[in-house]
């Protein structure tokens, strides 16, 4: 291993990202950036030998930065990086040409751990998306359809985004949520990011009008 190419728009985890690539391969020289834009760009300019990517970013989807390294760099290995356990996320990511799934809310040595079964030739994969995907070819059924549709015109959210909607509108501080939902504090930033950019929210202010709008918090 001697480049990867990281895809995060939080610096913090980005920083994070870097730091567990380097424990599991110390050689790494690391490329990070925080678009899909980027990304592409880094792809067509310099070769990878993994790349680490987040699924959400601000100017489109992750799948497609894994897409174009399946397409011009079919050698990397790309792994996903996410929040996303669900099949709406997992499926299209592997069928897109990831080679791992891992999720963020591990300890760092986990990551590294999991990291480090590249070596042998072993997808990194977190124990919760194995068993996902291992169930999912064993029952050979028809995969649980989430119709996440709006009620009355709402933006539909996952329940725990609802969780966390619920308390920043509280104004209960990042660490005091991870503490409450027992994940880690990168995992509710992560979740606080999603949720505004679904709900077209910049602000505390504006995610609690729209969660009294939701009747989830009284005025």
């Amino acid at each position: 291993m001697q480049n990867v190419l990281i895809v995060e728009d939080m610096p913090e985890i980005r920083y994070w990202l870097g730091q567990t690539a380097q424990q599991a391969f110390p050689q790494l020289k690391i490329c990070a950036v925080s678009h899909v834009r980027e990304a592409l760009s880094q792809i067509k300019a310099q070769t990878f030998d993994l790349a680490l990517v987040d699924l959400s970013l601000p100017d489109g989807d992750g799948v497609q930065v894994l897409l174009a390294l399946r397409e011009q760099q079919s050698s990397a290995l790309s792994v996903v990086v996410t929040i996303h356990d669900d099949d709406e996320h997992l499926f299209p990511a592997l069928q897109a040409g990831a080679f791992g799934y891992l999720l963020k809310d591990q300890p760092q040595e986990l990551l590294v751990a999991q990291l480090l079964r590249i070596t042998q030739g072993e997808p990194p994969l977190s124990p919760a998306i194995a068993r996902r995907v291992l169930g999912y070819f064993a029952q050979a059924q028809t995969r649980r359809a989430q119709s996440m549709q709006a009620l009355e015109g709402q933006i539909a959210l996952f329940s725990r985004e609802d969780d966390v909607l619920l308390r920043v509108s509280k104004g209960f501080t990042l660490p005091e949520i991870a503490s409450q939902l027992g994940i880690s504090r990168h995992t509710v930033a992560d979740h606080v990011k999603q949720i505004y950019r679904k709900l077209g929210v910049s602000s505390r202010a504006e995610a609690a009008l729209e969660a009294m709008r939701r009747g989830m918090i009284r005025s």
